[in-house]
């Protein structure tokens, strides 16, 4: 306790021999060891939080909170609620042990209904049950999509039944909210669409209707035997055609002219129409003989005649008769015929020819180009090209969409190009306003990350102004000779200058009288210690002096 009162009792008297820019920067320096000692503290007492779970919803949030109280592990809530932080060393840890609980488990019911065993259950039940797994599998799935923070999805089926209904088949609904309140792409509604399509047994993607948080209808009918459907496939058509043509012949123009320098719009007129040609040609002079029939007929007749007179007796035959009458005469006849019968086949050629939909029936293209300008500031002007260079950007157009042009012009195809100054005021505006927004920022930037530094530098600046106006304190050396004999009463106890013991003769070994030096504070310490009589009478003496004294 001795040591500790007398280094207390040191302290005390260097810190009063201080002088005010030196109690500053002890104080500084104290402030800024405090600071630093304070923050290390505090950053070392705190753990290092990582993210557990993200995105979630209130539901799942609060299932996490309460587990994570039950294990008593710290935890902290992001921004909005859906964030939820552990120290990093249990990340890990604790994801295993919730994911053996189920959770989170994602909105709705997926195929974990399935996991418990439950016997005795009807097949109504048991149908719902598989209706509402899939409904929530497709839910989690499509949740999963960038631009989509949550869905639902809903499916009607048609009952079972015995006999069939052709009229009724599955539909469904799906519901999405989308993130930032944006509207969705056509591509990811068609994928949304497919996908709960062919995820449910005789769905029709024409069949899924989709609709957003903001109450629109994002899925068209896109049946193609309807007329809505029918229409917007045509027009879908079309702009595409339009938009292709158009984007050829600007890219052109602008390798050309320069980006912006160009405008470039193609109206197409298509031909939707299905046509189906049957056309028959017959060959005469190519016949071929299909079946030929040649039939030959021969006849052979013998004719007898009689002479007798007409009666009883010509017509009897009597042996008195017959040896009385002469013999007849006999005809012989002989008859052919022949028939011959030939087809012939004709050369017949049968096409058939469909057109289908989709076919360009005329074309027309509207070109501006911007005009050409010499010159800067006040000086600058028009100066129209040439029809000559007009010629050829307009052969540009009509090669890069591939318009018919003079005689074979069948289709009445058209083009129009026209030089015209193009306004750009607007865009001037606000590319001098944007350089402007610009060079504030960087300058305020740049002025931000400068404003510390200069206030540490005028910190700095005032502290070596404190420091230089300070005047410098001194303390003698030594004590002068005269002065000390002057005050001494001649039985002094000098023990280092004098002889030792000090009797009353007052003849001490003194140094001759030099002008006092600057001492420090180790200085000051070792010789009060060594002569504390000498230097109480140098100190009162230098009080005595005041702060004009010679140094």
């Amino acid at each position: 306790m001795n040591n500790l009162s007398k280094l207390g009792a040191q302290l005390v008297q260097i810190w009063r021999q201080l002088g005010v820019s030196q109690r500053v920067s002890v104080i500084a320096a104290t402030l800024v060891l405090l600071a630093g000692l304070g923050a290390i503290a505090f950053w070392s007492s705190n753990p290092d939080y990582s993210l557990l779970y993200g995105k979630l919803s209130d539901t799942e949030a609060s299932k996490v909170i309460a587990a994570l109280d039950d294990a008593k592990v710290p935890y902290k809530i992001g921004s909005g609620g859906g964030s939820i932080l552990v120290p990093a060393d249990k990340v890990y840890q604790m994801r295993m042990q919730l994911a053996g609980k189920g959770i989170p488990s994602g909105d709705g019911v997926g195929f974990e209904i399935f996991d418990k065993p439950n016997f005795g259950i009807s097949d109504f039940i048991q149908r719902a049950n598989y209706i509402r797994a899939v409904q929530g599998e497709l839910a989690r799935t499509i949740s999963q999509i960038d631009s989509i923070e949550s869905a639902r999805v809903m499916i009607v089926m048609p009952e079972n039944r015995l006999l069939l209904d052709k009229d009724k088949h599955p539909t469904a609904s799906v519901f999405v909210r989308v993130r930032g309140n944006t509207q969705l792409q056509p591509s990811s509604i068609a994928s949304i669409r497919f996908l709960v399509a062919n995820s449910v047994e005789g769905l029709n993607p024409n069949s899924v209707t989709v609709v957003d948080n903001l109450g629109n209808v994002l899925s068209a009918d896109d049946d193609n035997d309807s007329i809505a459907g029918l229409s917007s496939s045509q027009l879908a058509a079309q702009r595409n055609i339009e938009q292709y043509l158009a984007k050829k012949a600007q890219d052109m123009l602008e390798k050309v002219l320069g980006p912006g320098q160009a405008v470039v719009r193609v109206s197409a007129e298509i031909n939707f129409n299905t046509l189906t040609t049957t056309e028959e040609k017959f060959d005469p002079d190519g016949q071929v003989i299909r079946t030929q029939t040649k039939n030959d007929e021969s006849t052979d007749a013998t004719t007898t005649s009689s002479t007798a007179a007409a009666g009883i007796s010509a017509n009897t035959s009597t042996d008195t008769n017959t040896t009385k009458t002469a013999a007849a005469p006999v005809t012989n006849s002989n008859n052919r015929k022949t028939t011959s019968t030939v087809e012939y086949e004709i050369g017949k050629t049968t096409s058939n020819t469909t057109q289908a939909a989709g076919g360009i029936k005329r074309l027309s293209a509207a070109v501006t180009i911007a005009a050409h300008y010499e010159g800067e500031g006040a000086d600058r002007k028009i100066v129209n090209r040439t029809p000559a260079e007009l010629d050829q950007l307009k052969q540009i157009v009509i090669g890069a969409i591939g318009l018919q042009t003079g005689a074979e012009n069948t289709r009445g195809d058209l083009v129009t190009l026209a030089e015209l100054p193009f306004n750009d005021e607007f865009a001037s505006s606000m590319t001098q306003q944007l350089d402007q927004q610009q060079r504030r920022e960087f300058w305020w930037d740049t002025a931000r990350n400068l404003v510390y530094p200069a206030l540490g530098i005028v910190a700095l600046l005032l502290l070596l102004r404190i420091f230089k106006r300070t005047p410098v304190q001194e303390i003698p050396l030594g004590v002068p000779v005269g002065r000390l004999l002057h005050a001494s009463n001649g039985n002094g106890n000098g023990n280092g200058n004098g002889n030792g013991n000090g009797n009353g003769n007052g003849h001490g070994h003194w140094l001759p009288e030099q002008p006092p030096g600057v001492v420090t504070v180790d200085v000051l310490n070792r010789l009060i210690k060594e002569n504390p009589s000498n230097m109480s009478q140098a100190i009162r003496d230098w009080m005595s002096r005041g702060p004009t004294s010679e140094r």
